[in-house]
C-alpha cells in the first residue's frame, strides 16, 4: 500500500513496529513525538482518544457517505474483522459442529475441546451471547453472567496465546473447535496454508482496525493524507485481498471477487454484535485484570 502512495503523493513511508499507548504517552510528555500515525484495533485507538493523544481528523478528507463505519472526530476506522468458530471440516460435517455461540457452548450436543484467546474483549461479548443476551442489549456489559456462561465451558477450553495457534490447534486435532478470525481461517484454504479450516459466518463477533494521527506529529499533512489514502475504495480492495477483512468503504464490496466475499460476514445480520470501542476504553485494564485471575483460578 505505500509504494503506490509515494508514487501518488511523493510522500515517503516508513513502518516501524507498534508500541503500546505508553510509549504514545512518553513521547508526549517529553516533547519528542516520533510517529505521525498510530495504527491498531479500534479499542486501543479509542482508549489513546481518550487519553487526549490524537489530532482532529478534517472531515472533509473522507467521502463521508461511502464509510460504513464513520471517522469520530480524531480516529478512522479502516476495516473490519469477524471472530468466529472454525473447525475442520473433513472431521465434522454439516451438523455436527457448532455454527453460533450459543451451539459453541453447548458441551452435550458438541463436545470436545474448544480453543479461546485469553483476552476478555471479545470473548465475553460470546459467552453473552452464548447465554441468550441480545446483541442490542450487550452494553454495558454483564460480567458476572459472563463470567457464569464461561465457567459452564471452562474446563474444555484451551487458551491459545497467540492467534496463529488458534488455528494451528484445529489443524493438529488439539482441539475440536476454536473461536478465532475468518482471514485466518481464509488462509489455511491458500496454498501452503496447512490443512483447510472451515468458518461460520452464522454469528460473529466483530472488531475494528483503526488509525489516527498523534498529536505533536512532524509531518502531520502528510499523515492525514496517508489516512484519506488508505480509506479510498480501490485502496482498500488492495488491502483486504491479502488482509482478508471487511473494507469501511461501501464502493469496495462490490469490488471483491465470489471467493473473497464468501469469507466476509453480513454487517447487517442481527444476531452478530460489534465489539463497543467505547466501553473497552473506559474498562478493559479493570475486566482485564479479573479475567486473568478467573483463568488462572
Amino acid at each position: 500500500m505505500t509504494n503506490p502512495f509515494t508514487e501518488e503523493t511523493g510522500i515517503k513511508v516508513n513502518l516501524v513496529g507498534t508500541a503500546d499507548l505508553a510509549k504514545v504517552r512518553a513521547m508526549q510528555l517529553t516533547g519528542k513525538v516520533e510517529w505521525d500515525i498510530y495504527l491498531d484495533g479500534g479499542t486501543v485507538l479509542a482508549s489513546g482518544s481518550k487519553q487526549g493523544f490524537w489530532e482532529r481528523l478534517d472531515p472533509s478528507i473522507f467521502e463521508l457517505k461511502q464509510l460504513v463505519v464513520r471517522p469520530t472526530i480524531d480516529v478512522a476506522t479502516y476495516e473490519i474483522y469477524a471472530a468466529g468458530i472454525m473447525w475442520d471440516p473433513k472431521r465434522y460435517g454439516p451438523g455436527k459442529h457448532p455454527a453460533n455461540f450459543a451451539e459453541f457452548f453447548d458441551l452435550k450436543r458438541f463436545p470436545g475441546r474448544r480453543a479461546m484467546r485469553p483476552v476478555p474483549d471479545g470473548a465475553l461479548e460470546i459467552a453473552l451471547l452464548a447465554d441468550g443476551v441480545a446483541p442490542k442489549d450487550m452494553y454495558p456489559l454483564d460480567l458476572d453472567r459472563a463470567f457464569r456462561a464461561l465457567d459452564r465451558i471452562k474446563s474444555n477450553v484451551v487458551w491459545p496465546v497467540a492467534t496463529p495457534q488458534s488455528v494451528s490447534f484445529v489443524q493438529t486435532g488439539e482441539v475440536d473447535f476454536s473461536i478465532t478470525y475468518a482471514n485466518r481461517a481464509k488462509a489455511t484454504t491458500a496454498p501452503g496454508g496447512g490443512v483447510p479450516l472451515a468458518f461460520s459466518l452464522e454469528q460473529n463477533v466483530l472488531n475494528t482496525g483503526a488509525v489516527a494521527v498523534l498529536k505533536g506529529a512532524r509531518n502531520k499533512e502528510g499523515a492525514m493524507k496517508l489516512i484519506a489514502y488508505m480509506l479510498r475504495s480501490e485502496v482498500e480492495v488492495r488491502l483486504e485481498r491479502q488482509a482478508g477483512n471487511i473494507p469501511v468503504s461501501k464502493n469496495a464490496a462490490s469490488m471483491f471477487s465470489a471467493e473473497d466475499r464468501k469469507w466476509q460476514p453480513d454487517l447487517n445480520n442481527s444476531s452478530t454484535v460489534t465489539i463497543s470501542s467505547e466501553y473497552w476504553a473506559d474498562n478493559f485494564d479493570a475486566v482485564s485484570r479479573r479475567f486473568k485471575e478467573w483463568i488462572m483460578t
